[in-house]
């Protein structure tokens, strides 16, 4: 235990030499990092909503709009079933929780071939039937895992958008049945946010029904009249009639690119396999017929097909911008919102709380290191001052991890950081005190301090990976204030394990080989 080969030295000092490169930055002002070059590290610690102030939003997810989509997805499935089977129905329409409609044959031979051939549509569909009259709707089971599904994919979006923008550490969480809190640390303008949670990015590709006028008043049964964000000559929007059937889903999207062709800014898109099967086939069998890309309820674009497209990729055009077409190409990456979003509450958290709690924090952290290393001094002497000096490097050690990871520091955070104070000469306690035992027994200093380290690592070992045991619990199953706990505690520990073990036993042993004492002052 007395031993250190050359190679554990260099890598003690190399950890503290990066230890205090990372931690540096935080020393200065955010405007002096900033000046910093470009091959100096300027990572700071990411102080969260509760320290720096932010954007705070109560969002309600629109589960009903979702539902009626769902309602008109299975009329259109049924009416496709039943046409293609050629079975004549009328008053085929959305009711509550589902569909309804009339067959014309209402012989107990085609009402059993129609409920068999609607049951495959979806398994949680209750098809009930009288006089010829059937009602399809979902059951409760499944309409309540839908609901679910619906807000916890909203959740997920949302994390992806706002990460990918830039902005760490977020804190998102479900609220009741259909709310969602989000709160975005360091940015005071709601509207930042409010960019990208407003729009559902959804795509899809539709097919253009010629044969109908776009400026009627009404569309034919399965297509609909939609908008187009391109204006025509009058400064009116272009309108198109569409097939409500959606060919190919923005689902089935894997990467989506801002690019630019011709000069112009377009988006470049690549499709999973079962999305570029589904586009291969619908631009086989639709050749010179445009096709419409429809992007929340509006039409960006309608190319008309002039080969097929075989390789799952393809390119949307349209008046977009550098900006606007790069912004959407992050929509589309972090996927489609499944359902609208309402703003029920916002808030712009100002920083002057945080600046509070953060000076509480540093004046808890000051007493806190006074006294330990007070403590530590008095307690151990020599040896108390040199497990002073690991305390200290550990700390340092503590910020240049927060820093380098950008894990975002809570306030309780910091109340982690005062804990992890107090436990990294626990360490050093137990193994001073397994020296003094062996002096005690007779063992002169060097033999003193190898047994001690000896003995204690076991000790040692069992306390941390316990405490470390709870604090992947709470990071794993906690959330928000919780998780930032256990955040610093953890890396305290780690830290704490490799000062304690490492740092203090290599200035011990450096200590006994230079000046070979007698006695030991602890």
């Amino acid at each position: 235990m007395v031993q250190f080969p050359k190679w554990q030295v260099f890598a003690i000092v190399g950890v503290l030499v990066l230890g205090l490169y990372y931690a540096l930055p935080n020393v200065f002002k955010e405007q002096t990092v900033e000046a910093f070059p470009s091959w100096l590290a300027s990572d700071q610690i990411n102080l969260g909503l509760d320290l720096r102030g932010g954007s705070y939003m109560l969002l309600e997810v629109d589960l009903e709009a979702v539902e009626k989509e769902q309602m008109t997805d299975l009329v259109e499935n049924i009416r496709s079933i039943l046409r293609s089977a050629s079975i004549g129905y009328q008053n085929l329409g959305v009711q509550e929780g589902g569909a309804s409609f009339t067959l014309r044959d209402t012989t107990d031979e085609m009402v059993s071939r129609v409920r068999s051939m609607i049951a495959q549509i979806d398994g949680g569909l209750l098809v009930t039937s009288s006089d010829g009259t059937f009602s399809v709707v979902y059951n409760d089971q499944v309409r309540q895992q839908r609901r679910i599904s619906v807000v916890n994919q909203s959740i997920e979006v949302l994390r992806r958008r706002l990460d990918e923008t830039g902005t760490k550490e977020i804190s998102l969480q479900r609220q009741g049945e259909n709310r969602i809190l989000i709160q975005v640390p360091g940015v005071t303008d709601p509207e930042e946010i409010k960019v990208l949670i407003g729009k559902t990015a959804k795509l899809t590709f539709h097919l253009v029904d010629q044969n109908a006028d776009p400026y009627s008043n009404s569309a034919p049964v399965g297509s609909q009249i939609m908008l187009s964000l391109d204006e025509q000559a009058n400064g009116q929007p272009r309108r198109y009639v569409i097939n409500k059937r959606i060919m190919v889903s923005g689902e089935n999207l894997v990467d989506a690119q801002s690019t630019f062709q011709d000069g112009q800014p377009v988006i470049s898109f690549t499709f999973d396999s079962s999305g570029a099967q589904r586009f291969a086939r619908v631009t086989q069998d639709n050749v010179n017929k445009p096709f419409a890309i429809v992007l929340d309820g509006k039409v960006i674009s309608a190319p008309v097909i002039r080969s097929p497209i075989l390789t799952g990729s393809g390119i949307i055009s349209g008046n977009f911008t550098t900006q606007s077409a790069e912004e959407l190409a992050v929509l589309l990456r972090a996927g489609a919102l499944p359902a609208p979003l309402v703003i029920l509450e916002e808030r712009t958290i100002g920083a002057g709380l945080g600046e509070d709690s953060v000076n509480a924090g540093k004046i808890a952290s000051v007493i806190g290191m006074v006294l330990v290393v007070g403590f530590m001094a008095l307690a151990y002497g020599f040896f108390g001052l040199m497990a002073n000096v690991a305390l200290i490097a550990n700390l340092v050690l503590i910020v240049a991890v927060l820093s380098l990871f950008q894990a975002t520091l809570t306030l309780p955070g910091i109340a982690g950081i005062v804990l992890t104070i107090g436990m990294a000469v626990d360490a050093n306690v137990l193994i001073f005190e397994r020296i003094r035992e062996e002096i005690r027994n007779g063992r002169g200093p060097v033999m003193a301090v190898e047994a001690g380290y000896k003995r204690a690592m076991s000790t040692i070992l069992d306390s941390n990976i316990t405490t470390l045991i709870a604090a992947v619990i709470l990071f794993q199953f906690g959330s928000g204030p919780i998780k930032g706990f256990a955040v610093t505690l953890i890396i305290g520990i780690i830290t704490s394990m490799f000062t304690a073990i490492m740092v203090t036993r290599l200035l011990i042993v450096t200590w006994l080989r230079r000046r070979r004492p007698q006695t030991l002052g602890i």
